[in-house]
């Protein structure tokens, strides 16, 4: 079977800039005490006909391009969200159709906040089975839909964008494929996954088809810290390495105290490159890893083929990681 590899990387946000000052005028709250409690300065807000297929087209497009690629050669087109109105046709078809991929297998997976990273998984698994030889795997949200504005205990989180990934099998020469197994690592690991379903009402869209996004964020605190150090260790076992093994790790950018903590308890090296998008960003929920991998690409502050952790985690509770080489 055929390893994998991520080829390229894209991200796309809307124009709007909501700062803490902007939400200070709609709740109680203040840049300060946003700041103390989150880290978040500024999130990007969609236009109001923006859909979550109008954010994840720009991105899957900036990918497909770095990549090299032709609309034709992509056989595969997985889009992670847990926010799309949209039901049917699924936002990846609309992507598709967007970018001119002509018939490729497109369907949409929810997987909350682990969304990307379950959807990477799954398409580097279809790589490897044959099914198809280059997938974009898209995470996109547009929170600001289900945003109730009037709490001031989630409104100053979200944000809206998209981030996307070309994941391609290594060349038929296997001279990647000899590199990873250099490192004992393939361009896409292992994937150490699973869910909590007994908790899962900790971070919920529930009921309603005008739903509002809550969670119990203490308790989400404490399991994220708590459980997920162990999710990112398993990770990285099973692709022989260690966290101090890594030259970096995008985590699902919920909360910059949030992360802090998580990656305190793992105990990396000074030089570890960490991602913190989510300080002018937010949480995007599904979109945030892989735009913030695709931000550390773009300006070269992780090497290409360096291992990165990449670690979701959110409604279901869910997670899923597994260490990728940097494109």
């Amino acid at each position: 079977m055929p390893g994998t590899r991520i080829a390229a990387m894209g991200h796309h946000q809307p124009d709007r800039v909501l700062t803490n000052d902007d939400l200070a005028d709609l709740v109680d709250t203040s840049d300060a005490w946003i700041r103390r409690r989150t880290g978040i300065a500024t999130r990007r807000i969609a236009a109001e006909d923006e859909t979550v297929a109008d954010l994840a087209a720009p991105a899957a497009g900036k990918a497909l391009a770095a990549a090299g690629l032709a609309p034709e050669d992509i056989g595969l087109v997985v889009l992670a969200t847990c926010s799309a109105r949209d039901r049917c046709p699924s936002n990846a078809a609309q992507v598709a159709r967007a970018l001119g991929i002509p018939s490729a297998v497109a369907y949409d997976l929810n997987n909350g906040c682990a969304g990307f990273c379950t959807a990477l998984a799954s398409a580097s698994h279809s790589v490897r089975a044959g099914a198809a030889r280059h997938a974009l795997v898209i995470g996109a949200e547009k929170m600001s839909d289900v945003t109730d504005w009037t709490d001031r205990s989630t409104c100053v989180l979200l944000g809206d964008g998209a981030g996307a990934a070309v994941v391609s099998a290594v060349p038929d020469d296997h001279t990647d494929a000899d590199a990873a197994a250099e490192a004992g690592l393939e361009g896409i690991g292992p994937v150490e996954w699973g869910s909590d379903p007994t908790r899962g009402e900790m971070v919920r869209l529930l009921d309603d088809w005008q739903p509002h996004f809550a969670q119990e964020g203490q308790a989400v605190f404490r399991w994220v810290t708590t459980e997920l150090p162990a999710v990112a260790r398993r990770a990285c076992e099973r692709a022989g390495l260690t966290p101090g093994d890594l030259a970096g790790v995008v985590t699902h950018q919920a909360n910059l105290r949030l992360i802090e903590a998580l990656l305190d308890r793992l105990g990396l090296p000074k030089d570890t490159v960490v991602a913190q998008d989510v300080v002018e960003s937010g949480n995007t929920s599904a979109a945030s890893v892989p735009m913030a991998l695709a931000k550390l690409v773009e300006r070269r502050e992780i090497a290409p083929g360096a291992p990165v952790l990449l670690l979701g985690f959110g409604g279901g509770l869910s997670w899923a990681g597994q260490v990728v080489r940097c494109p």
